[in-house]
């Protein structure tokens, strides 16, 4: 009986989900294809386990709406990350991705995460462990992509976290930012060689690098032969500020490579005080959008006038040229505010399975009408997949924001799961009157 149960229930939930798919209606990708045109489908990968089990026991508590909301989630089109293996098992890896995607007429995002030193040894450590294994682990992953069209999202925090900043900035051992670099520029060329393929470079969010920085960053990993650059993967920053974040940086990188090159780069930390651009700055940023909202953009203050600082009006007449994409997985309801007991968010751990959060904008390509800087928003952390083990400065092993441990980075973490669904926005299901 518990086993015709769980197999029935198994497939309601699978065929809620499969409700809320698209037709399939796309075409294959031409000869050769790195766009990414309004319309363009992306592959819904098959869903974490733990995630099947976490349906099929909200179906037993007779809990349908939460079930449903679930099943929506698992439906929505989101990455899938590739992170260890040897390069043949990295190809085929990538080779299933390639594969279903082909099934669903989509196109796959791809996710590769397998830099030497990554995450600075901290909750995601691993990687490879030579820049030699990890050319070689690069070359299977491309191999998988072949002739299919693809998104690869290129080492999220690679550029963020290179080695020179870990630890305090005291550095990371046996690792180099020119190693680093290197196997960045490899990876780039590797897979631009696959002629469907595109490829984009991390630049962080808008609330960690400054704008210089990333640009200055981006352009030594090779991002000028690649189609640009990612922001916020596995954060949760507004979508506005991480437009207008990315745009500045694509303006950045068009000034520094400019004839002649300027490296007139303001950033989103600019706190000087008043300028005379604020006023009609901020009103042509933040037309119709609450300024109370979405004005924090520095961890330092939450007053819009010293975050935004007039810097569109600071790069006008400059046009950026480099692409880039944003993860709305979890960002529906912005950063997570934490309160006051934690002095500083690196106690906090406000990136770290932060509580009250919701699913954002559901993936899309083109979705800025008058931006077409923004390939488009992806879902490039898988919502309900958990960030690590935090315990936000306690001995641990209980997080006290949740009151359990939590799993293990990219292990199932029910209970964030279901919130992030029922806090969604915009909602995962009809609103009722």
């Amino acid at each position: 009986m518990r086993n015709r149960t769980s197999r029935g229930a198994l497939a309601g939930l699978v065929a809620a989900a499969a409700l809320f798919l698209p037709m399939a209606a796309a075409s294959a990708a031409p000869a050769s294809d790195r766009t990414l045109p309004a319309g363009t489908r992306f592959l819904v990968p098959a869903p974490n386990q733990g995630a099947v089990q976490q349906g099929i026991d909200l179906l037993r508590q007779g809990r349908l709406a939460d079930a449903a909301r679930l099943a929506k989630m698992l439906a929505t089109p989101q990455a899938v990350w590739v992170t260890k293996g040897t390069p043949a098992e990295a190809r085929r890896a990538v080779e299933r991705a390639a594969a279903l995607a082909d099934a669903q007429r989509a196109v796959a995002v791809l996710v590769a995460y397998n830099i030497p030193g990554r995450d600075c040894g901290g909750l995601s450590a691993g990687g490879a462990l030579t820049t030699a294994d990890y050319k070689a682990w690069i070359d299977g992953f491309a191999a998988g992509i072949g002739r299919h069209k693809a998104v690869v999202i290129l080492e999220p925090d690679a550029l963020g976290l290179i080695p020179s900043a870990c630890n305090g900035g005291a550095g990371e051992p046996g690792f180099t930012d020119a190693a680093r670099f290197e196997e960045l520029n490899y990876a780039v060329d590797a897979l631009v060689a696959q002629p469907n393929t595109i490829v984009y470079l991390d630049a962080t969010h808008s609330a960690w690098l400054n704008v210089h920085d990333a640009a200055t960053r981006l352009l030594q990993a090779g991002v000028q032969r690649a189609q640009g650059f990612f922001l916020n993967a596995s954060n949760f920053q507004y979508t506005p500020n991480l437009v207008q974040y990315g745009t500045w940086i694509s303006k950045c990188i068009a000034r520094i490579t400019g004839t002649p090159p300027s490296d007139d780069c303001p950033d989103q930390y600019w706190n000087g005080g008043p300028h005379p651009a604020d006023i009609a700055d901020l009103l042509g940023e933040w037309t119709g959008v609450a300024l109370s909202r979405y004005g924090v953009w520095s961890d330092t203050t939450d007053t819009p006038e010293l975050n935004t600082s007039g810097e569109n009006t600071r790069y006008a007449g400059t046009t950026g040229t480099t692409h880039f994409v944003v993860d709305t997985s979890r960002n529906g309801l912005g950063p997570w505010q934490f309160p006051s007991t934690y002095p500083n968010d690196g106690v906090a751990q406000d990136w770290c399975n932060p509580p009250g959060r919701g699913l954002g904008a559901r993936p899309a390509a083109a979705p800025v009408a008058d931006n077409p800087l923004v390939d488009a928003y992806l879902w490039i952390k898988i919502p309900g997949e958990s960030d690590g083990q935090c315990t936000r400065g306690t001995a641990g092993p209980t997080d006290p924001e949740w009151g359990v441990a939590d799993p293990a980075a990219g292990q199932w973490f029910p209970q964030q799961a279901l919130q992030l669904a029922q806090l969604a926005d915009p909602p995962l299901l009809p609103q009722r009157q």
